[in-house]
């Protein structure tokens, strides 16, 4: 046990691997890991994002690095495990961010979308996982960080296989926060409630949906980005040592009702 002092949220020295974390939620999860004193490695499909990223990350003070990689295909993981390694000489945190929702009507749900679906939000997050898990549990030390969301918990009656995906997420999570206690690696994910993004403009602007998902939420907003910052600094710093097998909803109490 680590005496609970000030540096006890310090990621000094940390190096933390960020999926997706150019853009969206996972260029908000860089900055606040960064912001705490990690590097980042950020791997993504495109170089969308990469400047603002480089940016924001150097601001902070900290070592950024970024591989262009479809972490979908065979062998995606222990290439950039490698990567990281390579580049920084250690991994101390990864975060799954990165991941896709496609809708559409129950019967009309395409095989080619689910696979889409699967392959990256519970694949390629299985197999990182497991290539990070490799080193952590060598050098007795680490966190992992998966991003599950409300239908991790809930229906989505026209996102089949994000629902599937998302719930299956939470039983990783807590399986492999089992199975890596002994070696002092820490898994736990972050579950999103509805935050105010570019994806979710489309929900908030509709004229049904829009109110009907404020007037379920207790807080009565939705939620902004920044607000995902201060989880995501916990989980991946000492403070959580103790924290474990744990999706933490960040929701302004929508599950609640």
């Amino acid at each position: 046990m680590t005496a609970f002092n000030k540096d006890s949220f310090s990621l000094k020295g940390k190096v933390a691997l960020v999926t997706g974390g150019a853009s969206g939620l996972g260029l908000n999860y860089s900055i606040a890991l960064s912001m705490y004193g990690a590097d980042v490695f950020i791997v993504s499909r495109s170089q969308k994002g990469w400047d603002d990223a480089q940016k924001a990350v150097e601001a902070n003070g900290q070592k950024v690095g970024f591989l262009q990689k479809d972490i979908t295909e065979e062998g995606a993981a222990a290439e950039v495990i490698q990567e990281v390694l390579t580049e920084f000489g250690h991994l101390d945190i990864l975060v799954n961010n990165a991941g896709m929702q496609i809708r559409n009507d129950v019967l009309d749900f395409k095989d080619a979308d689910w696979q889409k679906v699967i392959n990256l939000n519970l694949n390629a997050l299985y197999y990182l996982s497991h290539e990070a898990a490799k080193v952590m549990a060598k050098q007795k030390r680490g966190k992992i960080i998966n991003i599950g969301s409300m239908q991790s918990y809930r229906a989505g009656k026209f996102i089949f296989p994000y629902t599937a995906s998302k719930h299956a997420v939470l039983g990783l999570t807590k399986a492999y926060a089992d199975a890596l206690a002994p070696y002092n690696v820490q898994v736990n994910g972050i579950a999103p409630g509805y935050i105010k993004t570019d994806m979710t403009k489309p929900l908030q602007d509709d004229p049904v949906r829009g109110p009907e998902i404020k007037g379920h939420i207790p807080s009565g907003e939705w939620g902004v980005p920044e607000e995902l910052m201060g989880p995501a600094v916990f989980l991946a710093s000492q403070a959580s040592d103790y924290v474990t097998g744990v999706m933490l909803p960040v929701d302004g109490g929508y599950l609640l009702r």
